[in-house]
């Protein structure tokens, strides 16, 4: 019997979250269309790597609520994704925005890369100069020098 137990334990587990409620629906399917859209859009600030729509923390529960509340308040997709962006940061999106403040960020990764690249290859080449060996003119001279 106990290890039925721990086979519904784990078949609980690995169920997706369904971690928008009932109570949070909004009777507008249009509206809540637009919230579902805007909140697989926001980072959960507790899982910090789940949509606040997939994330069962309190913190994602009220993140949900306040879209809820800011669409039925008139506000466009847009602002209800700055109103948040002003109150937590930018941080709150899944996929940041690319600005002159997070242009480093978006270029460092592609930079480092060829520059490692670059670098192997240098590397290499000096390798193969080393590794040449003298000519039979330099090794007569050398042999003289002996």
């Amino acid at each position: 019997m106990s290890w039925l137990r721990a086979l519904l334990l784990a078949l609980c587990l690995a169920a997706p979250a369904m971690a928008v409620g009932p109570d949070e629906v909004l009777p507008d399917p249009v509206l809540e269309q637009r919230a579902r859209d805007i909140s697989a859009g926001l980072r959960c600030l507790v899982c910090q790597n789940q949509s606040i729509d997939d994330s069962d923390a309190d913190l994602a529960r009220d993140l949900r609520v306040l879209v809820r509340e800011r669409l039925l308040a008139g506000d466009s997709d847009e602002a209800v994704r700055q109103y948040l962006v002003d109150r937590y940061g930018e941080y709150v999106l899944l996929n940041p925005r690319v600005g002159g403040h997070t242009i480093l960020l978006w270029i460092a990764a592609p930079v480092l890369l060829i520059g490692g690249l670059g670098t192997l290859w240098l590397a290499e080449r000096r390798r193969r100069v080393v590794d040449a060996g003298l000519s039979a003119e330099e090794q007569a001279a050398l042999d003289e020098l002996k």
